[in-house]
């Protein structure tokens, strides 16, 4: 009697912690993304449809994080399926997202870190021109000067 008792008690409990969850941890796809990942780094997305909480993707992974969609492939056991893109170069945080064939929308973020790595600066198209040099001054000619005399030139004696 008391071991029936026991297990109706916990079929009771059961019953009761199911219809309490929320709603929405029943609409709540699991599934994986890269958390985090550096400028142009690869991000890979994982889903096993075949678990309680999973779902198969009717349609491609998509985010503005990405340079392309995730196409999901089947992978293996518990319905997995993978997939994976490139990242954005720009760092922030974003979100990604696929609708599930069941009408259920799986929504994940991850986070592209550091800084993008340096570009090189863009060569002038167009070399500058050389600014034309100022023109010389004229100089005044030197006027010639003729001697007059011995004093002037000296006198020829070493003296």
């Amino acid at each position: 009697m008391l071991k029936k008792t026991l297990i109706g008690l916990m079929a009771a409990s059961a019953v009761t912690l199911t219809l309490s969850a929320p709603a929405s941890a029943a609409d709540e796809v699991w599934w994986s993304l890269t958390p985090k990942v550096e400028p142009g780094g690869r991000i890979t997305a994982d889903v096993y449809a075949g678990l309680g909480h999973g779902c198969t993707p009717s349609a491609p992974v998509k985010s503005a994080g990405f340079t392309a969609p995730i196409k999901m492939g089947g992978v293996g056991n518990w319905g997995h399926m993978s997939g994976s893109t490139t990242a954005i170069k720009r760092p922030g945080k974003y979100t990604a997202s696929f609708p599930c064939s069941d009408g259920r929308k799986a929504v994940g973020s991850f986070t592209i870190t550091g800084t993008p790595p340096p570009t090189s600066p863009k060569p002038p198209t167009t070399k500058p021109k050389p600014k034309p040099a100022k023109p010389a001054k004229p100089t005044k000619p030197q006027v010639a000067v003729k001697p007059a005399g011995a004093p002037q030139t000296g006198d020829g004696s070493l003296g």
